[in-house]
């Protein structure tokens, strides 16, 4: 059990309760949502802003979206056949193919998670 500590204030003493704060950076495609939904919908980014924590809510998109780009770019590799022999033989091409995956999944990724769109 953790010990609680008081303030006293006055006649009374208060919990001396804090919310821990999240180092960690937002990364930049939690950024991107969190300027997308402030200029399309300040509504709802006040809401997010008046909660507890809502640095943490992108923070975890960001992580969310990260996996899921990782993810389809494993994907795109096994079936477009970019293999690390591929890389030995011929660098351009394998630098090439790679960052055409990468532009693409990356796409699918903003629309999907970063501006809520519906897939096509």
């Amino acid at each position: 059990m953790q010990e609680l500590n008081y303030i006293r204030c006055g006649d009374y003493y208060i919990p001396d309760i804090r919310v821990t704060e999240e180092n960690r950076p937002i990364g930049r495609l939690g950024r991107l949502h969190r300027d997308y939904i402030k200029n399309h919908n300040p509504i709802r980014f006040n809401d997010l802003c008046l909660s507890v924590n809502y640095g943490y809510i992108w923070l975890i998109l960001n992580e969310q979206a990260q996996a899921r780009l990782e993810f389809i770019i494993e994907q795109m590799k096994a079936t477009e056949g970019v293999t690390e022999g591929m890389k030995q033989q011929d660098q351009m091409a394998w630098v090439g193919a790679m960052n055409s995956i990468r532009k693409r999944a990356e796409e699918i990724v903003l629309r999907e998670m970063i501006y809520e769109e519906d897939a096509v």
